[in-house]
């Protein structure tokens, strides 16, 4: 029996997706203007935040490539046939299953979408995914094309967001927020990190299902951190159990069809010591500070400078982590990091209408310091035409969150 490379599978109907017909074929447009600016032929991406930006699809991948080809009057997934017709039920788009049968049917997958007699001059590869291996094939397929990295211009095109984005990313915050209260109620003493962060998940993940029932739900979590486990932002829950006077981190984030959105918060168990509420106190007006310094036309690295200038002043500077906000859009935490639109030092992108970016100060005091613990406060906000818009609306400080449990 003579098996295929390569073969399209339209099993059942399409789905209903995040956004609309219009949103996509707008974010092609803007992509389609730059192909033609620089004398591009064909797009060949690899990432799971741009595939899912242009066609609907977030996949996963189990070792296996994936793409989305891009061209002048085209665009198609090419997806692992163990996904079978997902790809194709879940984009925007045409979808391309390849085979495991044979090495490499992945790129015999991509060559199917040219026709011979139009082989590419010019393809535009994402330099910050795309492993050596794969760029070698790639220029194996297409030796006579030239290969040019447009990673960056596709982060700039999505730290732009779109009305219908920041819609998703205002539920989302709404639903962290809705995680972060159903959290609170279940801390208390003798009750471990991972009892609480599992209530808070699944409050948030069936309230993604109430707001959004034609959705695919994945990856919505918690972090919910005691102790010392509060000295990363990004440390797992353990099965430590809550003791009196502890310090605590509360950190939700679900995800809405790929949008990742987060709310954290510093807490504290029935008390909390003077040198840690001195600390929390630092950390808080810095997030104030910050809350009031993101608007339009403000450059992220001054954003930075002024919030170090304030924790030199209150004697914490020494103790920060990282910078004090990213950007939030497709993918974000890990996968899509829009790099260019965070509060850091080297950073200097000028806020503009339509970015959404979090404003989030941590401070870390080692273990046998007075206040030792991780001290952190995050919100989103939208940039508007002439303010800001804070969309997290769950409360900060010692006046809220000294949790009687």
């Amino acid at each position: 029996m003579e098996r295929p490379d390569f073969f399209t599978l339209k099993n059942g109907e399409k789905a209903k997706l995040p956004f609309s017909n219009e949103e996509y074929n707008q974010r092609l447009n803007k992509l389609r203007s730059i192909m033609d600016k620089d004398n591009l032929d064909m797009i060949i991406l690899t990432s799971m935040h741009n595939i899912a930006y242009y066609s609907g699809f977030i996949y996963c991948s189990f070792g296996r490539p994936y793409g989305c080809i891009i061209t002048e009057n085209k665009i198609v997934t090419i997806s692992a046939n163990i996904d079978a017709s997902q790809p194709w039920r879940r984009s925007h788009c045409e979808n391309i299953i390849y085979t495991d049968w044979k090495k490499d049917n992945f790129l015999k997958a991509i060559s199917s979408i040219i026709n011979e007699n139009e082989i590419p001059k010019n393809i535009g590869i994402e330099n910050d995914h795309i492993t050596l291996e794969m760029n070698e094939k790639i220029q194996s397929i297409f030796s006579a094309s030239a290969l040019t990295d447009i990673s960056k211009k596709l982060m700039k095109l999505r730290m732009i967001k779109s009305k219908e984005e920041i819609e998703i990313i205002k539920n989302g915050a709404r639903i962290a927020d809705i995680g972060g209260e159903e959290i609170v109620k279940n801390i208390k003493e003798g009750a471990t990190e991972l009892e609480i962060a599992i209530t808070g998940r699944d409050k948030m993940e069936k309230e993604i299902a109430k707001t959004y029932p034609n959705a695919e739900y994945m990856d919505t979590w918690v972090w919910f951190q005691s102790g010392i486990n509060t000295d990363g932002a990004h440390n797992p829950k353990t099965n430590r159990k809550l003791v009196n006077g502890d310090i605590l981190s509360l950190n939700t984030f679900p995800m809405i069809s790929g949008y990742y959105t987060a709310l954290e918060r510093t807490l504290f168990l029935d008390n909390v010591n003077d040198e840690s509420l001195k600390a929390w106190e630092a950390n808080v007006k810095v997030h104030k500070r910050g809350l009031e310094l993101i608007k339009p036309g403000v450059k992220c690295s001054d954003i930075c400078n002024e919030l170090n200038e304030l924790f030199a002043e209150l004697g914490y500077l020494q103790y920060r982590t990282f910078g004090y906000g990213h950007s939030f859009g497709v993918l974000s935490h890990f996968y899509g990091r829009e790099a260019g639109l965070e509060l850091r030092e080297d950073i200097d992108t000028v806020l503009e209408e339509n970015m959404v970016i979090s404003m989030e100060p941590m401070i870390l005091i080692p273990e046998g310091n007075p206040g030792a613990g991780g001290y952190r406060e995050h919100d989103i906000l939208v940039i508007g035409k002439d303010r800001s818009e804070n969309i997290t609306k769950f409360p900060f400080g010692p006046e809220h969150n000294v949790i009687k449990g």
